[in-house]
């Protein structure tokens, strides 16, 4: 997808999906468990967080500090000896922004069963200059129907996070106006 047919006007060059893609693995301990015995949630959105900004700064060439985390589903317990696959990559770039989605899988460390899917999460990240201020992306070229799927769905979620503060911002500035005090 050109910039043009993207509305921006980069004059970085573009990278294709797979430049960014990475995967952090790490074995689960006692020390990461919650109190029902299973791995904390907390655990898994630090790996996803430390997964998503690796691929934010190798996409963008330098720091990305994390923006929201749009979602975070998790999909079964992780457990104590499970190694852990965090499998990150970049659906889509705005001009200082991108989204990340995040796969987290699971496997025994001792057995030889496949991997099985226990999460996801998207992140936004923005890319910073030394100063904090916010710096240009590169645009990123989806590869596959896969990432072309992946950046159509970035998209939306998008619009959807737009909207969804301005409709707040709205509804604030209307119970201010109405007197309505928080």
């Amino acid at each position: 997808m050109t910039d043009q047919a993207r509305g921006t006007e980069s004059e970085i060059p573009g990278k294709p999906t797979s430049a960014s893609r990475t995967t952090l693995s790490h074995i689960m301990t006692h020390n990461d468990t919650n109190l029902l015995g299973t791995v904390h949630g907390g655990v898994i959105m630090k790996l996803v967080d430390d997964a998503a900004g690796a691929v934010a700064g190798r996409h963008s060439g330098g720091p990305a500090v994390t923006a929201s985390m749009d979602e975070m589903v998790f999909l079964e317990p992780v457990r104590v000896g499970d190694l852990v696959h965090v499998k990150a990559q970049v659906n889509w770039t705005g001009r200082t922004s991108m989204e990340v989605g995040v796969r987290v899988l699971a496997e025994r460390w001792n057995e030889s069963t496949p991997a099985q899917q226990v999460g996801s999460a998207y992140l936004v990240f923005a890319a910073v200059d030394a100063d904090g201020k916010p710096r240009s992306v590169p645009p990123v070229f989806p590869e596959s129907e896969r990432d072309k799927r992946r950046y159509q769905e970035a998209q939306i979620r998008r619009q959807h996070r737009l909207a969804r503060r301005r409709a707040i911002k709205e509804l604030r500035e209307q119970r201010a106006a109405d007197g309505i005090e928080d």
